[in-house]
């Protein structure tokens, strides 16, 4: 579980926003479970995502994305591993391909989410942020996220769970420089194999 716990150059919760943060979201009397569903919650509503609001910064690691308050679904999911593993809960990273548009017309993507391990199994959460057509709950059991597959348009997900975020994503946010050079450049494939297989 070590590698779901670790602090590293896109999951810097070390850093010092992250640990402001941390303090102002946690109380000390937060149960597990609360402390997950306000993490998830947090960083679902408050930090929209950059396609949302139209964003003019990339942000790529959790403490860009706390600070400019936005992010795409794998930078807001840095973050939520960010805010988690700091209070020890182990964090990773699932996968899916979908569609860039409402049809194939753009052709696919890597979308990500994280799971979370709580009261000895892993629950899947998808901080994306909520709009309409995209309702993404908490949920401890069957996991309720942002899409479902539509198997008409090649839609599925990468089995298991990753301990880091996808390397190629991140390269490409770090080079991105605004909201077209992601939806020409991000990945449209998963070729590592996960840490966890499911």
């Amino acid at each position: 579980m070590n590698a779901f716990l670790s602090n590293n150059e896109y999951i810097d919760y070390n850093s010092e926003i992250i640990r402001n943060g941390v303090s102002e979201l946690f109380g000390q009397s937060m149960t597990d479970l609360e402390k997950v569903k306000v993490a998830y919650e947090f960083v679902r509503d408050e930090i929209p995502h950059s396609f949302d609001c139209n964003a003019t910064i990339i942000t790529a690691k959790a403490s860009d994305v706390l600070y400019y308050k936005t992010g795409i679904c794998h930078a807001k999911a840095n973050l939520l591993a960010a805010l988690l593993r700091s209070q020890g809960f182990p964090t990773g990273f699932c996968y899916q391909h979908i569609t860039l548009a409402n049809d194939n017309s753009l052709g696919y993507c890597v979308h990500g989410y994280n799971a979370v391990f709580l009261n000895r199994k892993w629950i899947k959460l998808d901080a994306r942020g909520n709009k309409p057509g995209v309702n993404a709950q908490f949920s401890i059991d069957e996991p309720i996220l942002a899409y479902k597959n539509r198997t008409e348009y090649d839609e599925y997900f990468w089995r298991g769970i990753y301990a880091s975020p996808h390397i190629p994503t991140m390269k490409m946010l770090e080079k991105a420089s605004c909201l077209q050079d992601i939806i020409d450049n991000i990945p449209d494939i998963i070729e590592e194999n996960p840490d966890i297989e499911e």
